[in-house]
């Protein structure tokens, strides 16, 4: 699944004509971006939800040929839990991998969607994240998200910033998690807690670069960096924003 449908309310004024995931990020829309990701990783069929210029987002998808794409169009915000509780029904009650689109990242010698497959472990994992050091994570505030055990487990509740690494838009989800909650609209920070409460959060750390796109200048800075060819690599001596 691909979370599309945010206003994009730190983007204005960009985003009241364009809605977000539709921006450039090296050339490419990051919708496409996140679309590209998951057809290297051989996954035939995406979900996306929409609401914020819902019909933007969809005429732009009709372009796509090499995935299915099966639109989740939203007539309320429902935010991210909500959003993929949504759309529980087209994963048929199996794990799937859920990306919000306006998180480029770049892979390094091993695809991150490949890691998190690879990593992934039904038997003690209700939900995997991709992480990245806060350190080296473009686009983050140096608060960060999540500590990272030696073991794979994600924690959080009672940490105070700064935290040593950021969620960079994938993970690998139940969908029991999201069917438990009876709310139509919540956060998937109330997935993840459910799933840190069981000692069943999970994470694997990207080997690549990463820029969050939140505000019309990170969306300038991502470009800029590419354009120069510095990329979006961070020497650890040079501390997140």
């Amino acid at each position: 699944m691909i979370l599309a449908a945010g206003q994009g309310l730190r983007m204005r004024p960009l985003t009241l004509a364009k809605p977000k995931p539709l921006f450039e990020v090296g050339g490419r829309t990051m919708l496409d971006l996140a679309l590209d990701k998951l057809v290297a990783a051989k996954i035939k069929r995406a979900v996306v939800n929409t609401f914020h210029l819902a019909d933007q987002i969809e005429a732009h998808l009709k372009k796509r040929r090499d995935i299915e794409i099966i639109i989740s169009r939203e007539a309320e915000l429902l935010d991210t839990g909500g959003g993929i509780r949504n759309t529980l029904p087209h994963f048929k009650g199996l794990p799937f991998i859920a990306l919000n689109a306006d998180l480029p990242w770049m892979d390094g010698a091993t695809p991150g969607l490949e890691r998190l497959k690879a990593a992934w472990n039904p038997e003690t994992m209700d939900v995997l994240l991709l992480l990245m050091p806060t350190k080296k994570a473009r686009g983050f505030t140096a608060s960060g998200d999540f500590a990272l055990e030696k073991d794979g487990r994600v924690w959080r509740k009672g940490l105070a910033p700064p935290r040593p690494y950021v969620l960079i838009s994938a993970q690998i989800v139940k969908p029991e998690l999201f069917a438990s909650i009876p709310k139509r609209v919540f956060s998937n920070n109330e997935v993840w807690d459910k799933a840190e409460a069981h000692e069943r959060l999970y994470g694997v750390v990207h080997d690549g670069s990463c820029h969050h796109v939140g505000t019309p200048e990170d969306l300038a800075a991502a470009n800029e960096l590419l354009v120069s060819s510095k990329g979006w690599l961070v020497d650890d001596a040079v501390p997140a924003r």
